[in-house]
This record gives C-alpha cells, sequence and structure tokens, in this order.
C-alpha cells in the first residue's frame, strides 16, 4: 500500500521518463509535490524502493529506475496526479472552476477523445458521494453541476460523484477526486462501477463475475474483496472519467 505522496512521486517520475527518457532532478520532484526540502523526496524514494516500485542505479545521473506501478493502472489509462502533471497534460480548454481533468477520457462503446478535440465544456450533475472504501449512503439528488470536457463524455446519460476513501487508489482514484460515470445497468468484467448493494449502500469498485456471484474488487490490498450474491447488486454506472482539484 503506498501512501498519496509516494503514490504522487512514482506516477510523477513515470510520467517523466516515458516523456523525454530521463527521470527528474530531485528539485523538480521536491517542486512537483510542493514539499519544502529534498529529503522529504529522499524519505519518499527510500520508501518506494522498499516496496519494490523503484530502484537506484549506481553511478548514474538521476539514477532511478521504475521496477513496477501499482496494480490496476494501465499504461494507457494514467490520471495526472500532481500539479505540474496536470499543467502539462491538461490543455487550456479543458481547465473550469479551479478543476482539471485527468488524461483518463476513455468512453465505452466510442472511440477515445484527445482532451485537445474536445469542444466546449458539458455540464454533468454531481449527484452526491461514493465510497472508494467501506459502502456509504446511496446516492443522493442533484447537488449541482459539473463542468466536464465534451471528449470526456460519450453516448448516454453521465452523472459525476465526489470520492471518498482510499481503496481505489491503485486504480489512480484518490480521496477527494470527481469521478465522471456513464449511466448502464450493465458492465464488464473488469470494469470500474458504481454499484448498489441491497438498494442501500453504494460503492466505487472493479467488477468481476465470479459463476452466480459478483465480486466488488478493491485496488488497495488493505480492502478485502466483498463478495455478492448477483440478485444482491445493482449497476449504477461505468466510469469514464475523473477531475482533480489542485
Amino acid at each position: 500500500m503506498l501512501t498519496r505522496k509516494q503514490y504522487e512521486l512514482l506516477m510523477f517520475i513515470h510520467e517523466r521518463v516515458r516523456e523525454s527518457g530521463v527521470p527528474p532532478s530531485f528539485d523538480e520532484m521536491k517542486d512537483a509535490l510542493d514539499l519544502k526540502s529534498k529529503s522529504g523526496i529522499h524519505r519518499l524514494i527510500t520508501a518506494l524502493e522498499e516496496r519494490g516500485f523503484l530502484r537506484r542505479m549506481e553511478k548514474r545521473a538521476r539514477a532511478l529506475e521504475i521496477v513496477k506501478l501499482p496494480d490496476n493502472v494501465a499504461d494507457t489509462l494514467r490520471p495526472a496526479t500532481t500539479r505540474s502533471q496536470a499543467q502539462r497534460l491538461t490543455p487550456a480548454g479543458a481547465r473550469h472552476g479551479g478543476m482539471r481533468a485527468s488524461s483518463d477520457a476513455r468512453v465505452a462503446g466510442s472511440p477515445r477523445k484527445a482532451m485537445g478535440e474536445a469542444e466546449g465544456a458539458v455540464n454533468v450533475p454531481l449527484v452526491g458521494r461514493i465510497a472508494a472504501g467501506t459502502p456509504i449512503e446511496a446516492l443522493q439528488n442533484k447537488i449541482s453541476d459539473v463542468p466536464v470536457p465534451g471528449g470526456m463524455i460519450g453516448r448516454g446519460d453521465h452523472y459525476a460523484l465526489e470520492v471518498t476513501g482510499d481503496s481505489m487508489i491503485n486504480a489512480g482514484i484518490l480521496d477527494g477526486d470527481t469521478v465522471i460515470i456513464q449511466e448502464s445497468d450493465s458492465a464488464n468484467t473488469g470494469e470500474i462501477v458504481v454499484a448498489l448493494v441491497d438498494e442501500a449502500e453504494a460503492t466505487l469498485k472493479r467488477l468481476r463475475r465470479r459463476g452466480d456471484s459478483i465480486a466488488l474488487e478493491a485496488a488497495n490490498p488493505a480492502y478485502e474483496t466483498r463478495l455478492y450474491g448477483a440478485d444482491r447488486v445493482r449497476i449504477q454506472g461505468k466510469l469514464v472519467g475523473l477531475i482533480r482539484r489542485y
């Protein structure tokens, strides 16, 4: 299990290596994570080494190598996790009201649109909070509207939910994020869904089908997978994007 800062640093290093082939400097990492000194970066790197995510290579400048990434985080589905990443990855036309859209712009059932191709913003209703952890109360009524880049929205109706908890952190979904959900009453195994359990509790989890049962799987080893009879779980939508505040 990674802390939020460990996760942010790992993703920042990964994105920089993927873009330029060279790991960031300690000063760049310090600025990206808004830390006051490089000693904090050294502690984070040591922790990531101990957990097997990073390796320091001897006799090389900026000698950091990504050994592995958190489970369930695909290379092609990587939300921005730090301020500098969000500024670099998100075009100006996709920023609204102090919120920045992540690079996760997958739309189920239609081709992915680049964020730069989004034509303006679409207002999506924010209908409540969703637990990325222990299920909380079922979805509420509309609270407000959230402006979302048009390239993140596909066919059908959509709504937004504020995430609470850290059980989906290894899927790049952090406490405080706003997730964009495409309304659907069905989903394929492996997709991240909003699931209503016993018509009372809503949760954001990865769906796994196991025979006649449904497993709601966390993306954090600190949380156990919960198994339910199929008649106890109702799918209310599928994740298609997220927005993160800075």
